[in-house]
This record gives structure tokens, sequence and C-alpha cells, in this order.
């Protein structure tokens, strides 16, 4: 799990002027799922199109598995599986044709049971227009995947996408990685980063600001705990003193709120006054700051330097 099967090592492109990445450096391991972050311009895109050798990085160097995308493209291309966010395929053709074009460009056979796996039987002979965009985007997956690839790189794969579509691309994911596939996964979805990553790289402005797995990324930020307790004779509703570490506290509904910045011993003080009085628990949630919140942060931290 922890061999590096993607290595890039400060890696910088510029167009004219303007520099789109700016001497980064991170490894994605085997068998994980990888988050790419960050708002529109940071330089993702022009990351993953040099990655999958579309383009040539100005300085430093890229190795998926010890190849080089600008010099092997040939040894790269069965390496590796890309899933774009919009496909460009012909609105005429069938999803079975689009399964044997790919197939042979990677010159092997369509895997026969794929489609079925990817809830796509019934439409084998339909053509790409007529699917809808969570079809679309299953047999995007479906191409990207036929030929086994080691490395799986996907950009947006459930932009748009209703929840049961969703969900059934995550499960295909989850079941990917499991297999041993490693995955790249480039999104704006914080909540989908948070759910599907191993660990998160999150780019601001061409460099890369924060690193790590979602747990450890909002671990680090300032932002505060939400603990919600209710209990059966609501004790907690008049208790005017403050817990540790305790920095806000309300009441909604039959629960009382508090936020802190060290959940841990406001817990167990909270434990220990319900224990002392007798009151007894009927619900406790804590809630960690979302990586949606520690990303606002990290950019807004960035943009004002």
């Amino acid at each position: 799990m922890n061999e590096p099967v993607v290595t890039i090592k400060n890696f910088t492109k510029a167009y004219d002027d303007f520099i789109a990445v700016n001497d980064i450096s991170f490894e994605v391991r085997r068998g994980e799922i990888f988050g790419l972050l960050g708002p529109n311009g940071a330089g993702k895109t022009t990351t993953l199109e040099c990655l999958e050798g579309i383009r040539q990085p100005d300085s430093g160097t890229m190795q998926i598995m010890d190849v080089d995308p600008q010099r092997e493209p040939r040894k790269l291309r069965n390496m590796i599986g890309v899933q774009l966010q919009t496909s460009g395929l012909p609105g005429n053709m069938t999803v079975e044709e689009a399964l044997k074009i790919f197939s042979a460009y990677h010159g092997g056979t369509p895997q026969e049971n794929l489609l079925a796996r990817m809830g796509l039987e019934e439409k084998r002979h339909s053509q790409y227009h007529q699917l809808s965009t969570g079809q679309q985007r299953r047999l995007a997956l479906a191409l990207a995947v036929n030929h086994n690839p080691q490395v799986i790189i996907l950009d947006e794969p459930t932009a748009g996408l209703d929840v049961a579509s969703r969900s059934e691309l995550h499960s295909m994911m989850q079941e990917l990685k499991s297999q041993g596939s490693t995955l790249i996964l480039a999104t704006h979805d914080m909540a989908e980063a948070e759910k599907m990553t191993d660990r998160i790289a999150i780019l601001l402005r061409g460099e890369i600001v924060a690193t790590g797995s979602p747990r450890e990324l909002t671990a680090k930020g300032s932002g505060l705990t939400k603990i919600s307790v209710s209990t059966e004779d609501s004790v907690l509703h008049t208790l005017n003193d403050a817990f540790p570490a305790v920095t806000q506290q309300g009441i909604y509904e039959e629960y009382t709120i508090y936020f802190t910045t060290d959940p841990g011993p406001t817990v167990t003080a909270i434990l220990d006054f319900l224990n002392t009085n007798g009151d007894k628990l009927i619900d406790l949630r804590v809630e960690r700051p979302s990586l949606e919140e520690r990303f606002l942060e990290i950019t807004t931290e960035g943009a004002s330097q």
C-alpha cells in the first residue's frame, strides 16, 4: 500500500507568461484513491494532462510505474485508464461499438461482463446520444477500465449526476480499488472527496498548499467540532457553566449544542456531569469540521497572501 506508483517531482508548466503549475511534487501509492482538489484554474487539469502524456512539462519529472508519460506513450497507454468529464464520443455510436473500438486501441478484446457490471447491458445497442448522463458516465468508466489498467484517472466523474447514479459510480470506484487499482480523482465535490479518498493534495494558483488524508486536513483547521446532546431530563438545558474547551453553546429543540476546540475533554466532562446528576443520555453526536469547510479555509487564506 505504501509503494508509490505515480511520482511527480518539481513539475512546472507555463503557458506563455502564465505559470499554470509551479514546482509541485507528490506521490500516489498503490491501491489508494488520491484526490486532486482545487478551485478552477488551480492547475489540476494541466497536471493530469501532462501525467496522461497529452502535454509536455516545462521542467521536473513525472513517472507512472517507472514509465515517463512523454517519452514512452505507447507503453503508458495500456497502463492507465482515463475517464474524462466529457467523452467526445459520436452521438450515433452505440455502446457496444464504443467498447470494441477502445478495446482495439488497447490491443485487446471487450470484457463481456463489463457492460452488465456497469448496468449497461440493456443499452448495448443504444446510441450514445440516447443514454442518460449517468449512463454516459458509466460507459466512460467502462471504456477506461476495459483493458485492466493499473492506474485510473477520473476527472469530475460524478458531476451533474443524480444521487442513485453517483452512488453506483462510487461503488464501482471502491470495487476497482479493492481489486488493486490506483485511482486519481479530480473533483470539485468536497463531500465526494471526503468520502472516497485516502489522501488529498490541494492545489491553489499552481502550488500545493496542503496534503494529507481528509481527517488529517480537517484536524489541522481552526474549525470547531460540534457536539449535540439529548438527554431524558434535559438537565444540560439549564446549565450555564461551560465545559472544557467549549467556545459556544446553545439549544436546538431537544438538543443542547456545544462547539469545542477539543472534543475529547468536552465529551468526557458532559458524560461525567450527566452521571453525577442522574440524567440518562439519549443521543450524542460529534461532528468534526467538514473537508469543505477546511478547503474554504485553506483557499481563502492562500488567496489573501
